[in-house]
């Protein structure tokens, strides 16, 4: 039974591996954007530094932690490394570049050193990790709450141009997966966030579908008022044709 539950705990973390790897790849359209417009102007670069600021906290917390953090080490090394270079690729198309290097000067200097410098000096050895534990818990409904800031965009503009639907999609997958994974292994510290990941990205999708068939129909709308107006413009020709053609007939008289 216990080897069932074992086969089980890796399946959902490999699983979970794989989709979280999917979904750091999955802002790489939002990137073409940008390279595409040469600007970052209408995107944040907040989701990007929370998701560096979470990696880095579940990779010191499965350090701390030590026994069945294999996978969560692997995945979150990745993450790191991808996050930094999404940043790194922003701030060289940022109109305001020092907004976001505040915000990294903040949240990646300021807030992680001191979580690690407090937790290894004040806080004792045996609760170093319940610790850790639940400032990650945190953090990562900070991952997930950060894109609303764009699902609150996309409801004022009603506009899904600045929503990554693939973002939202793949963070709704593996919050499935890592809740699985967390609580096969009796860890709520990984389970719990993951409850409120799945509920953001399912908002996420929704509003997306909204928004995206309001889009059609506008598009649809807007090619009306041409037609209308070129149909004006022919009668006012034809109207000026006929006139033409009754002077000139007077004058021929």
């Amino acid at each position: 039974m216990a080897g069932f539950s074992g086969d089980w705990v890796l399946a959902f973390g490999l699983l979970g591996n794989i989709i979280s790897f999917m979904v750091y790849l999955s802002p790489l359209p939002t990137f073409y954007q940008i390279y595409k417009k040469k600007s970052s102007e209408g995107f944040q670069s907040v989701p990007y530094v929370i998701a560096l600021f979470s990696s880095m906290l579940w990779m010191y917390y499965a350090f701390l932690k030590s026994d069945n953090t294999t996978l969560l080490i692997t995945i979150n090394s990745v993450g790191c490394f991808i996050e930094t270079a999404y940043i790194s690729f922003y701030l060289f198309y940022a109109p305001k570049k020092v907004q976001t290097i505040k915000l990294i000067f903040v949240v990646i200097v300021c807030g992680f050193g001191l979580i690690v410098l407090t937790n290894q000096l004040v806080v004792k050895a045996s609760k170093r990790t319940h610790v850790v534990g639940w400032i990650c818990l945190v953090f990562s409904l900070c991952v997930f709450i950060a894109p609303l800031g764009i699902v609150r965009q996309v409801i004022r503009t009603k506009s899904v141009e600045y929503m990554p639907f693939l973002l939202s999609f793949f963070l709704t997958i593996s919050a499935v997966m890592w809740f699985f994974y967390g609580l096969l292994l009796r860890d709520f510290i990984i389970a719990i966030p993951n409850v409120l990941g799945f509920s953001f990205g399912v908002l996420q999708m929704v509003l997306y579908v909204i928004y995206k068939n309001a889009d059609k129909g506008e598009k649809k709308k807007l090619p009306e008022i041409p037609n209308k107006i070129i149909i004006l413009e022919e009668h006012k020709v034809q109207e000026l044709t006929e006139q033409i053609i009754d002077i000139v007939n007077i004058m021929h008289c």
